[in-house]
């Protein structure tokens, strides 16, 4: 049996550096200048870009559209799919014109003291086959548009005003979802001195932890003679805890060992943060200061026993997240990204896998704060390609120094309790990608030997014969739900992760009938039901993985397709237009909750109660037939009502997957009125009830903000969901009228999406169709303190209103 060792870490939260004198990070963020197109002479300093598009970083300029089937367009046989000829997909990266060459310009000023210094330019993500140029020079290029990377752009720099230029360059067909387009993520000039820590040069572990003390390990990498390192602890109180001082160092490593007394130790529940603030010096003069967060944790992954956080068996109750943010792009915001991870923690879940790619700096901050588990993955493609343009182009050259630059610049989070160096590979076939899985993961060790390394694998009967399975630290199998027992028989690891699980398709408020479990099920409306019992010709619906879940301790957890839903890939419907995006997301484009969401809620969630009705009882014509009624639930059994009528009480039981975990009457036949569910306890007790009712004519647009205060600073947004209701106020499930939206005062509209995978209405326009009743509203905060107002209007409505506050 091949054993896996006992990782104990202290992590780094944060990347942030504090401002001193010792050093100064500029984040490039305003100022930019824009351009699509090949434009000779971009990058000379003297070029004339007055009249290019002014916009801020980060920016993707393909979110702004127009949909169009032609986008991308690509007559492909996707083998993950089973499928063995070739179809047109018109929506598969999300029909927005994200292809072609782009130029952004930048001129920043550095100050009298930065001569002589060390200057970085650090990108943090650039979509994609960057080609940088500093005051007409070329500084360097990067080939993998999720990747970090940075230049060392010292001898380039001069004093006072200094001209970067980017040129970036998407292809066709090198994408199976959207990608994006532009500097999706921040840029940043470093600023320090030739006496300094290395970029990315720090990395802590501990390799003792009780509940009395940790020994904390700062290895430290830095530059410059005569140097020595003083670092100091504080707790998240900011009371200085310990402190150390190195003046030896092997190479150019500090290696210090600092005592942690009564440790907090980081998890899920209780993500505890230090802090530690490492200043380098020569004899008295501060050269360098680093300001990080960290926490402590002890991560264990053992045979028949699977995973454990600081001592207690975890399960992994995760979802996959691609990195678009729905109407946003690909465009980081912090912002919605909390957003994301608010919703998802509500939802019990407590892992995020980063698919497929790089995670953002931001992603992590926020799971090391909000406290969320996180597999860290790097490539959808090694040497064998997906499509035409994918990163096997640049695999020989670039995989190690991608999946350097990934670890280093992120090994110290807490949050991160493994990596993954691909996601179904094809190259999970045959005898060299046995030997490129063993090349990567010892990569992954040599840089960092505390975490395990994991592949995301579709094609498990090859593994199993070849190898590749059993090399790696931890088996992901992406679905195969009927070889979970074979593979655990097989592979030596003694555990099994469901790296990718479900893919169950649906639509937010749209249900279909009959009401039966179906496998690529489409409908002439372009939609999927939300009965949620259809999934694609290779997954499940998410009660066959909850049995494996429950049933196999040796199965450590599942990471479900997708979170969120996300621009591309909109299978079932990828042959057919206009489908753009996916019918995966346990939540929908806008971040509305699908009923997916409860299902899930009613197993991850253990600390609240859960009781949803579905569907909406709005179907005026279906009087008289069957309308199957669903309660997703915490409660083991309910009883359910019809306009007071008692249709009978159901008990979960193990007759089926779906009796499990569903509390289901099929035979209910629909008569509008109300449908109300009692919920009893284990003891036959009511514990809770809960009612829906049939809607009038819609009569009233209702406004509900995430938050009604935003911050002052130009980036802030409040989300606000927009509901129609009758004159009773009731919901209207299916109204889908037409609304427009205006934004005054110290706002400004920035987005708007109803979560309907076929809507071809830009998401920056500001009018937009309801959505089974419901759509999300983006405000935007200006740098001017005082009140936004928004009205949201529609013919034959009361107009919605609303005001929020944003302060500095």
């Amino acid at each position: 049996m091949k054993k896996i060792p006992s990782f104990l870490l202290v992590f780094i939260a944060s990347t942030a550096i504090a401002f001193s004198q010792a050093r100064v990070v500029k984040v490039l963020d305003t100022h930019w200048k824009f351009q699509k197109g090949n434009v000779e002479d971009a990058f000379k300093t003297n070029f004339n870009d007055s009249k290019w598009e002014s916009v801020s970083v980060p920016h993707d300029w393909a979110i702004y559209g127009p949909f169009d089937k032609k986008n991308d367009m690509q007559t492909v046989a996707i083998s993950q799919n089973g499928e063995n000829t070739p179809t047109v997909k018109t929506g598969r990266t999300g029909a927005l014109p994200h292809m072609g060459t782009a130029w952004y310009r930048n001129t920043f000023t550095l100050p009298k003291e930065a001569k002589g210094k060390k200057v970085l330019l650090l990108f943090e993500g650039a979509m994609s086959e960057p080609q940088v140029y500093l005051n007409g020079k070329k500084v360097g290029e990067w080939a993998y548009g999720y990747s970090y990377f940075y230049f060392d752009v010292s001898q380039f720099i001069q004093e006072g005003d200094n001209t970067l230029a980017v040129k970036l360059s998407n292809k066709e067909f090198a994408s199976r979802w959207y990608p994006g387009a532009g500097l999706y993520r921040k840029v940043s000039v470093i600023i320090k001195n030739n006496e300094s820590i290395d970029q990315w040069g720090q990395f802590i572990t501990t390799p003792f932890i009780s509940n009395a003390v940790a020994k904390v390990n700062i290895k430290t990498k830095a530059s410059g003679e005569n140097t020595r390192l003083v670092t100091t602890i504080f707790d998240a109180e900011g009371h200085k805890v310990s402190a150390e001082e190195s003046s030896l160092r092997l190479g150019k490593e500090f290696d210090q060992n600092i005592k942690v007394e009564n440790p907090k130790l980081w998890s899920p529940e209780t993500p505890y943060l230090y802090k530690a603030v490492a200043q380098l010096y020569v004899g008295n003069e501060l050269k360098d200061e680093l300001t990080t967060r960290f926490g402590i944790r002890e991560i264990k992954y053992e045979a028949n026993k699977g995973f454990s956080l600081n001592g207690k068996v975890t399960k992994f109750k995760g979802v996959c997240l691609h990195h678009d943010l729905g109407p946003l792009g690909a465009a980081v915001n912090k912002v919605a990204l909390r957003r994301q991870l608010t919703i998802l923690k509500d939802m019990g879940c407590n892992a995020i896998r980063s698919s497929h790619n790089m995670p953002s700096f931001e992603q992590l901050e926020l799971a090391d704060e909000m406290g969320f588990l996180f597999l860290a993955e790097s490539f959808d493609e090694w040497v064998l390609p997906k499509v035409e343009n994918g990163y096997h182009r640049f695999f020989d050259e670039y995989a190690e120094k991608d999946i350097v630059n990934l670890v280093q610049a992120t090994r110290n989070h807490p949050s991160i309790v493994m990596w993954s160096s691909g996601n179904e590979v094809p190259d999970q076939w045959g005898e060299a990608g046995v030997k490129r899985a063993k090349w990567l993961q010892e990569i992954f060790h040599r840089e960092d030997p505390t975490r395990p390394v994991t592949v995301g694998m579709d094609q498990v009967k090859a593994t199993m014969e070849s190898g590749f399975g059993a090399l790696l630290d931890i088996p992901g199998l992406n679905y195969r739900v009927h070889l979970y027992d074979e593979a655990f028989k097989k592979f030596p690891q003694g555990f099994i992760l469901g790296s990718e699980t479900a893919s169950t398709v649906s639509s937010r408020g749209i249900y279909k009938f009959p009401v039966v479990q179906e496998k690529m099920k489409q409908y002439p409306d372009l939609q999927s039901s939300s009965y949620d019992l259809e999934a694609c010709s290779w997954s499940n619906v998410p009660d066959e993985d909850f049995v494996l879940q429950d049933d196999k301790p040796w199965v450590i957890g599942e990471f479900v397709w997708t979170g969120f839903d996300y621009l591309g890939e909109p299978t079932p419907y990828d042959e057919i237009w206009p489908s753009r995006s996916s019918y995966f997301g346990i939540n929908d484009l806008a971040g509305l909750p699908k009923d997916r969401y409860y299902l899930y809620r009613s197993r991850w969630n253990t600390k609240a109660t859960t009781l949803h009705i579905l569907p909406h009882w709005n179907w005026e014509g279906r009087e008289g037939q069957i309308t199957p009624v669903f309660v997703y639930t915490s409660y083991n059994s309910a009883e359910l009502f019809i306009n007071g009528k008692s249709m009978g009480v159901q008990t979960k039981n193990k007759n089926t997957p779906q009796n499990r975990y569903r509390l289901m009457w099929m035979d209910v036949k629909y008569e509008p009125g109300t449908v109300k569910v009692v919920a009893y306890d284990d003891n036959g007790k009511v514990a809770e009830e809960k009612e829906i009712r049939t809607a009038g004519k819609p009569y009233q647009i209702v406004l509900d903000a995430d938050r009604k205060t935003i911050t002052a600073d130009g980036e802030d947004i409040s989300f606000v969901t927009v509901s129609v209701v009758d004159k009773n106020g009731v919901p209207c499930p299916t109204a889908t009228n037409q609304l427009k939206f205006k934004v005054s005062g110290a706002g400004t509209y920035r987005a708007a999406c109803n979560g309907d995978a076929t809507s071809l209405e830009l998401f920056h326009k500001d009018t937009m169709k309801l959505f089974s009743g419901k759509l999300v509203v983006l405000v935007k905060s200006k740098t001017t303190a005082g009140d936004i107002k928004l009205e949201v209007t529609a013919d034959g409505l009361k107009s919605g209103k609303l005001t929020l506050t944003s302060t500095k």
